[in-house]
């Protein structure tokens, strides 16, 4: 299976399934490489799996949680500790425990809702800027359990995603309003919280995400309101940005020369209340510990 099949398969199942995360998407296909692979020796097999996660972090969108949950993946898989000497045995051992890691990846969503849940009250107004399907799960989760809530949506250019986050919350029966991405500050003071999703958490706790972000948390802060992130713990990842221009290019922009408009921005931790992860709920300076968890 070549980096070129490879990419096929991944857009194959994103088609199949509109609502899979893309980073779900992509360590199904690294999983699939890795049943298919002619490779001989772990180190063949290790080339293979690297050659097809720089092809898949050239797509334009989610580059950032693409680039994360696929370096995670790598790591639980070919660098744990194997005992056989018998390659046949080997790659079966890595299969098992690719299956595993896509398992736990693919019900985070769920997991997060369930330990997150109390987090939306009854009544509540919030705030959520583009869209997120962990965002939307939480949501459900609340509606599932009879809450009541309505919900105001940033409009998210340049692209109007928050078009889209409309329609499914009200699909899901959910009171929801557009607003434009100026009317932030006018709306802050009726809200109670913000929630949002992430593309990215960097070691500090900070959030990389859709573009706007910052300036929402900046505004949350300014008028003592909670700013909660839905992050799945295989988008943390070991960077360490300060500022925007320490975001790699790679993330913020559809090529990597400083070109067009950005994609994300960042949010240092200082601004975040809590993170709700299928890890639990942390404080932005937890993250850094399981970090060290994740790839130990």
């Amino acid at each position: 299976m070549d980096a070129q099949e490879s990419l096929q398969f991944f857009q194959k199942c994103v088609a199949d399934d509109p609502e899979i995360s893309v980073t779900v998407a992509a360590i199904r296909t690294l999983l699939e490489v890795l049943k298919k692979t002619e490779a001989e020796t772990l180190a063949g097999l290790r080339d293979n799996i690297q050659n097809v996660v720089s092809r898949l972090t050239t797509i334009e969108d989610s580059v950032t949680s693409v680039s994360s949950g696929c370096e995670l993946f790598l790591r639980f898989v070919t660098l744990a500790s194997l005992d056989q000497s018998d390659f046949k045995e080997c790659k079966r051992i890595l299969v098992d425990r690719g299956e595993l890691f896509l398992k736990k990846a693919a019900g985070s969503r769920k997991r997060i809702a369930k330990l997150s849940g109390q987090f939306i009250r009854d009544g509540a107004t919030i705030l959520t800027h583009s869209k997120s399907r962990g965002v939307l799960q939480l949501l459900k989760e609340a509606v599932d359990q009879n809450k009541r809530f309505q919900v105001y949506v940033t409009e998210s250019m340049p692209d109007m995603s928050g078009n889209l986050m409309h329609k499914e919350l009200q699909d899901l029966g959910i009171p929801s309003t557009v607003i434009l991405d100026s009317a932030v500050g006018y709306i802050m003071e009726r809200v109670d919280m913000v929630l949002v999703g992430a593309e990215g958490v960097g070691e500090s706790g900070g959030l990389i995400n859709k573009v706007g972000t910052y300036q929402l948390a900046v505004m949350a802060k300014a008028m003592s309101k909670p700013v909660y992130a839905v992050a799945e713990s295989f988008k943390f990842q070991r960077i360490y940005p300060l500022n925007q221009k320490e975001v790699p290019n790679k993330h913020k922009y559809c090529n990597t020369t400083e070109t067009g408009h950005p994609l994300v921005d960042y949010t240092p931790p200082s601004y975040i209340t809590l993170l709700f992860t299928d890890l639990g709920v942390l404080t932005p300076s937890a993250v850094s510990d399981e970090l060290i968890n994740l790839y130990c």
